[in-house]
């Protein structure tokens, strides 16, 4: 078979479809099943419009948090464990066994870790002089 290979500058939702396609056959050929379901929690305002939240997935018996979003006015005011610890919730009434993360070590290390997280990797040097960690909890 030939092929030739393209950098896609403005990728669109079929780009993402085709490239999942062939990964998402061979996991189905090893799991019984992939249940990916979005877990979504979204923080609004008093006028209904959504101003941070969470974003994220259970699939594979597992929790991934792909977003967590506070506005500066917001933080340490317990909201950001409000969503997490009802995030967590939801992926046990859909039965994971626990959550995973990441987060850069100028962001929240510490609040995933003060709430039960703890680090099983990390990149150093991403970006030069920082960290990219790492993070899970099991249930």
């Amino acid at each position: 078979m030939s092929y030739e290979l393209h950098a896609v500058d403005a990728p669109d939702a079929a780009d993402r479809e085709a490239i999942a396609a062939p990964l998402r056959a061979y996991n189905l050929s090893k799991v019984p099943t992939l249940d990916i379901q979005p877990l979504v929690i979204a923080l609004r305002d008093a006028q209904g419009r959504t101003i941070g939240g969470l974003w994220g997935e259970t699939a594979l018996d597992w929790l991934h948090i792909d977003l967590l979003g506070i506005p500066e006015s917001m933080r340490g005011q317990d909201v950001g464990t409000a969503l997490l610890l009802r995030a967590e919730e939801i992926a046990r009434e859909r039965g994971c066994v626990g959550a995973w993360l990441d987060t850069f070590a100028f962001q929240a290390r510490g609040f995933y870790e003060k709430l039960g997280y703890s680090v099983f990797g990390e990149i150093p040097d991403h970006p030069v002089g920082g960290a990219r960690y790492f993070l899970r909890k099991r249930f």
